[in-house]
């Protein structure tokens, strides 16, 4: 069995899938590992590492794909301008593919995969069980996330984040508000906290309150009866009536708020404006919000994506992938995940495809020419 790791060739990611540690583990159980020339270095990871690790280097992109039994990317396929072919072009019928490829919103893509006989894995569709836990790629990507979101709002911000008592008097910590209680709103609360801001977070959900306050941040919340989250702990839409009052609410604090950091995303769908316009006009001057949603169309009305730009006096950052400007260690965690992973799917024969299995059915996307994911192919018929 043959594992191949191209080299990432989506615009300013600097992740690559797997590390040279990953590679030790997996070349030890008996597969032949491919990496691309290149591969590792906007990470710090050099080819020579991967050779020490048991690796071999490919220099060329089209026998890199041709020959793999598995490839293993960070992003989904493209089309790669440098030899005039796309990626899911290179890969014979049978091969097997894991990446993220957001299934529920990249549609053309799953069908060009399905077409072309590849056997997809999406790592944002892995279940969300305590089994599968060591294999959350999308838990880890938001984790650096939140954490740079917070130092990128910092570093705007024309204030101090702690309290500071000095011979020149005392200067008051910076207020932070966090929308979305998830993974990298939960991050982006602890690194505030420990920057000594003062912090809160809004989220639907009330069942994140306790987590959100044994860290110390204040949670403030619409009282509602309607079901707030998914069975599988994600977010969900709910009424006009709870989302005036919601809107009402977030108004409030923004107002007030000296840095804002959106997360609220809904599985599917186009993430949900939280901050309007008018909100951002009435905030103070001076202010940053950070939008973690940008990828999926933003939580704040004026954002624009891979731009930071100023409205009405506020720095609204619209940068996209964060988890990318911190290459060296996402792509640890990253790699990590997906080598958990990878063992799960595979024993000494390779892949096992076993479709009963809880993780391989909710991860898998399409098999053998077909569509197979149910979600996806929900949000398709919906299309």
């Amino acid at each position: 069995m043959k594992v191949t790791i191209p080299k990432e060739i989506q615009t300013g990611e600097q992740r690559v899938a797997v590390t040279p540690d990953s590679v030790k583990r997996i070349a030890k159980k008996g597969p032949e590992v491919l990496v691309e020339a290149g591969a590792g270095e906007s990470a710090l990871f050099q080819d020579q590492d991967y050779l020490d690790a048991g690796a071999k280097i490919e220099s060329s992109v089209e026998n890199l794909f041709r020959n793999a039994d598995i490839v293993l990317k960070v992003q989904k396929p493209l089309f790669n301008e440098a030899i005039g072919k796309h990626e899911i072009e290179m890969m014979q019928e049978g091969t097997a593919l894991i990446a993220f490829l957001y299934p529920l919103v990249n549609h053309d893509l799953i069908r060009q995969l399905a077409k072309s006989k590849i056997n997809a894995f999406s790592m944002d569709a892995i279940p969300r069980i305590a089994l599968a836990q060591s294999m959350d790629a999308l838990s880890s990507m938001s984790t650096v996330a939140g954490y740079k979101a917070v130092l990128t709002a910092a570093n705007a911000l024309p204030k101090f984040f702690p309290m500071f008592m000095t011979a020149a008097g005392t200067i008051a910590p910076a207020k932070v508000l966090v929308l979305g209680a998830g993974v990298a709103g939960l991050q982006a609360c602890a690194t505030a906290k420990r920057l000594g801001a003062m912090v809160e977070v809004f989220d639907q959900r009330p069942a994140v309150k306790e987590q959100v306050e044994s860290l110390g941040v204040r949670f403030v919340e619409v009282s509602t009866e309607e079901e707030s989250e998914t069975a599988g702990g994600y977010a969900k839409e709910l009424s006009e009536e709870y989302k005036k009052q919601q809107a009402e609410l977030i108004h409030k604090h923004i107002v007030k708020s000296d840095v804002v950091i959106t997360t609220a995303l809904i599985p599917g769908k186009k993430a949900p404006i939280l901050i309007t316009g008018k909100m951002v006009e009435d905030m103070k001057q001076g202010s940053i919000i950070v939008d973690l949603a940008v990828d999926f169309g933003g939580n704040c009305e004026l954002t624009e994506p891979g731009k930071e730009l100023v409205k009405h006096g506020v720095l609204i950052s619209g940068l996209t992938n964060l988890p990318a400007s911190m290459p060296f260690h996402a792509s640890q965690m990253y790699s990590k995940n997906i080598e958990k992973f990878l063992f799960h799917l595979t024993d000494e024969n390779g892949l096992k495809m076993d479709l009963d299995d809880e993780i391989t059915k909710g991860s898998l996307i399409t098999y053998k020419g077909e569509i197979v994911h149910k979600m996806t192919l929900e949000a398709m018929a919906a299309d």
